[in-house]
């Protein structure tokens, strides 16, 4: 699950052509999710995620779970749900 977007600024020393010290600096924005797996805070670079993954439409997996297994149950459940028939008793709102 997306939960924000944070920006962290670094400082650098470079050195110029005549030995001089120049400092610079760089921001990087981080994106937060929450696992759907095991519901744990992750960190990731926003340039290395596709902008489309950035909402809540997408599962996000951190790195610790294995994201084929979380895929695996989560194809399960939705066969069960498409499978119940239409007499059945269970109501709407507990799928």
């Amino acid at each position: 699950m997306f939960i924000r977007t944070e920006q962290t600024i670094q400082y650098f020393m470079r050195k110029g052509i005549k030995g001089e010290h120049h400092p610079y600096k760089r921001k990087k924005t981080l994106v937060i999710f929450k696992c759907d797996s095991c519901s744990d805070e992750f960190i990731r670079d926003k340039g290395r995620i596709d902008p489309k993954r950035l909402c809540d439409d997408y599962s996000h997996v951190c790195p610790n779970c294995d994201p084929k297994r979380f895929a695996q149950k989560r194809g399960v459940e939705q066969r069960r749900r498409l499978n119940l028939r239409v007499d059945s008793m269970i109501d709407i709102t507990k799928l």
